[in-house]
């Protein structure tokens, strides 16, 4: 039997988003934007009742396009808020509208675009962390302090330091699977390849 992190215990969701997805580099600029649009909205709440929402997001949201969620007018947020199939917060969908927004002036603007913006933050590759257990995983770092600061000053909400920090072991930035879990070397040696 596999050896897992401790996280996803015995939901079969979480178990093939745990297997597959977390901890995997994440190079891709408008990925990276609809993670930290789902990081935002996990705001308050865990991380399963966004991941079971997912699919629904996506819909609503057009596949994350930032290039259509910019253009979200009045309607489109009162659409959004008779979702009950995504999390209904005024707050995090505006903060989701004015992000594709920054996120276009980035793609852009800057050599890189969003997903340089990002990656700058850990040298351009991901941090093999060595935890052995649950209590070794900090919930933030100086790292993510600084991202979300620049994320911030940018414009971003819903991201702060431990906001930001989810979406860093999410997207591979850092590989913190427990050096216990199966996933830890396949992260580690992924995060190799592209380097």
């Amino acid at each position: 039997m596999k050896k897992r992190c401790w996280w996803p215990g015995e939901d079969a969701l979480y178990q093939s988003y745990h297997d597959d997805e977390w901890g995997v580099p994440e190079y891709d600029s408008c990925a990276l934007y609809e993670k930290l649009v789902l990081d935002g909205f996990q705001a308050g709440l865990s991380w399963i009742t966004i991941l079971r929402k997912r699919e629904n997001f996506r819909k609503a949201f057009h596949q994350f396009e930032p290039q259509k969620i910019a253009r979200y007018g009045a309607k489109d947020i009162d659409r959004l808020l008779q979702n009950d199939g995504i999390v209904r917060s005024r707050a995090k969908i505006e903060a989701a509208i004015k992000g594709a927004k920054l996120w276009l002036e980035i793609e852009d603007r800057e050599p890189g675009g969003f997903r340089d913006l990002i990656w700058k933050h850990v040298d351009g590759k991901p941090v093999t962390n060595r935890f052995k257990t649950r209590g070794d995983v900090p919930a933030q770092t100086d790292m993510s302090v600084g991202l979300a600061k620049e994320l911030k000053q940018r414009g971003f909400n819903f991201c702060g330091p431990v906001i930001v920090y989810a979406f860093a072991q999410a997207t591979g930035m850092v590989n913190d699977h427990l050096t216990t879990c199966f996933r830890h070397a396949e992260c580690a040696k992924q995060g190799k390849a592209r380097h």
